[in-house]
């Protein structure tokens, strides 16, 4: 029986060519070695599986190789890169210091850095898991690393740089290792794929690059297991049967749902997903990225950010198309700080229906308020633009005597009278015997006329016809309807019946709120155009105001309650005047 050997190791780069989705950083080692520019130590430093160790191990085969190509790699046949590739080589020495933290192995590392190479100009010294030295090993290998002999050169590997300590940073040459995108992940499986024969799905493969987080090592391992799992033909089904990874199907049903308002059908989704054995706070961040990804496709520029397979893309764009980008926002919210209040919350699924029903009722909330507010808009840029024309179009009035016998007496403008205006061509009938002197003569332009008979009819005006009065308890019971609209949320519904108005003259109506957001939030609501349209009343005006202890909460001073306080208790300023105090 052969014996297996794992794709990560298997297929470990052996050249700096071969390493994949860190470009920048090799290119800057091999122009180190073109120039014969070597520090005598380096740090990578990096997440999981990018290929720190092995990029080392490539730097330290590079500089030993007696014959370097013309692109500066290992040539693979010299005696150093033979001794190297069979794990014989004593010019490259790998320490472990996860296991090897103390005092005592970083002094025979020392006594070990004296002696030179037999074969090849360096001796490399590896040392992975740096950050799990102690403190007095650092303190003891900082000398050598500072000046060590001209033929040793070290290379520190870490995942986390932060618990090194300044004085080992300030010694080193740093290069930190990006994680390895989604891309460059699913084209080097593609070649693993092709060399060990196995046929395996685009989505499949986009989906073991998501679950490696720009691991390498963990992509390999995983194509392994479904290797294992699936044989020589990997599906998409298979992949995240075998992974016990959510579908994409289930994200793409409940958003449909969602914004269809069905609540019914989400929660079975939900509760679908549980029977299944998935984890629901496995759903809730799956959600949140599945929310993000049709927010990334509503735009072209946002839409390279989406890194899944061209079907799933499809997908995406079609679902992009019916969702709002306020519903996404906002859905996105609920299901955030869903998912950070998941572990202080004894009632998990609780937390993630009430997240569910809530952006259930989004879309619905929504349409509500975007009927109820545009009429009001329109009406209130009608009424200004009116205003403004007839201010310009107001003709006016000027007096033109020809011979004035003295000085008439000016006329005060009434109120404007609601009277249907004259034609312009009407003649004014001639005034009673001994109205004017006989030596005036009044022409049409000095008549001063009242100044809504001269302004030109508004675009919109009210019919007295259509305004139907109404009661008190006519008010009450359109406002009760109101406050039982099912798309209203149960906080909205409770404000409504708590907050009742009053009908101060015919057609004023007065609620009292307690603060600004509520009287933003009742006019938003569009509740003034609902009541003028039930109680057929175009007239209908709704003014807030705020309650008196509100009111007064907002508006005291100091000052102000101490002479509040000093009416109610008169000792109180008896006191003030004999202690001789001062009000601040």
């Amino acid at each position: 029986m052969d014996s297996f050997v794992v794709s990560a190791r298997k297929y470990r780069p052996s050249t700096f060519k071969s390493v994949v989705g860190q470009d920048a950083l090799t290119t800057t080692l091999k122009n180190a070695i073109k120039t014969n520019k070597l520090a005598h130590a380096y740090l990578f430093c990096g997440p999981r599986g990018v290929g720190k160790t092995t990029c080392a191990r490539i730097f330290a085969k590079t500089i030993n190789c007696s014959n370097l190509t013309a692109d500066f790699e290992a040539c693979n046949e010299c005696e150093s890169c033979k001794t190297f590739n069979e794990q014989r080589s004593y010019n490259i020495h790998e320490l472990d210091a996860a296991s090897n933290n103390g005092v005592d192995d970083i002094r025979s590392l020392t006594d070990q850095v004296r002696i030179p190479p037999q074969i090849g100009s360096y001796s490399v010294y590896i040392i992975d898991e740096v950050h799990m030295l102690s403190q007095g090993a650092f303190n003891a290998f900082l000398k050598t690393l500072e000046e060590p002999p001209a033929h040793a050169i070290f290379i520190l590997a870490t995942t986390e740089k932060h618990k090194i300590i300044p004085t080992i940073l300030s010694r080193c040459q740093i290069y930190d290792f990006n994680r390895i995108s989604i891309a460059d992940t699913v084209n080097h499986l593609k070649y693993v794929a092709s060399q060990e024969g196995v046929t395996i799905d685009e989505n499949a493969l986009n989906i073991i690059a998501r679950k490696s987080d720009g691991g390498m090592r963990d992509a390999l391992s995983i194509f392994d297991q479904l290797v294992s799992f699936s044989g020589n033909n990997i599906t998409y089904e298979s992949t995240i049967e075998n992974l016990n990874i959510l579908d994409y199907e289930y994200y793409f049903r409940l958003v449909d749902k969602a914004l269809e308002g069905d609540v019914s059908a989400v929660l079975m989704i939900f509760n679908e997903v549980l029977n299944k054995g998935f984890d629901a706070q496995h759903f809730i961040t799956g959600l949140s990225s599945h929310l993000r990804d049709v927010l990334v496709s509503k735009d072209p520029i946002t839409i390279q950010l989406l890194e899944v397979g061209a079907d799933i893309g499809e997908k995406y764009k079609q679902q992009t198309s019916a969702c709002s980008t306020e519903f996404l926002f906002n859905a996105l919210n609920i299901s955030n700080e869903c998912d950070l209040n998941y572990r202080l919350s004894k009632n998990k699924r609780l937390l993630i229906e009430l997240a569910l029903i809530k952006i259930c009722q989004l879309s619905g909330v929504k349409k509500q308020l975007s009927t109820n507010e545009e009429p009001a808009k329109l009406q209130k840029v009608t009424s200004t633009s009116t205003a403004s024309e007839q201010k310009q179009q107001a003709p006016t009035p000027e007096v033109k005597p020809q011979a004035p016998a003295s000085p008439q007496p000016t006329e005060k403008r009434g109120p404007i009278k609601t009277t249907t205006p004259p034609p312009a061509e009407k003649s004014i009938p001639k005034p009673p015997s001994g109205k004017f002197p006989p030596s005036v003569s009044i022409s049409l332009s000095s008549v001063k006329t009242d100044d809504k008979l001269t302004k030109p009819k508004s675009k919109k005006t009210v019919d007295a016809s259509e305004t139907t009065p109404f009661t008190g308890d006519d008010l009450l019971a359109k406002w009760e309807n109101f406050a039982k609209k099912k798309e209203l949320d149960p906080g909205t519904k409770a404000f409504l019946q708590t907050h009742l108005p009053t009908l101060k003259d015919d057609n004023i109506i007065e609620v009292m709120v307690d603060n600004k957001f509520q009287e933003k939030e009742l006019i938003q609501m569009g509740i003034a155009n609902y009541l003028r349209k039930e109680l057929n009343n175009n007239l209908i005006e709704l003014k807030i105001g705020f309650t008196p202890e509100t009111e007064f909460k907002r508006q005291q001073t100091p000052q102000e309650i101490y002479k509040r306080m000093a009416e109610e208790f008169p000792l109180v300023e008896k006191l003030r005047k004999s202690l001789d105090m001062e009000i601040d």
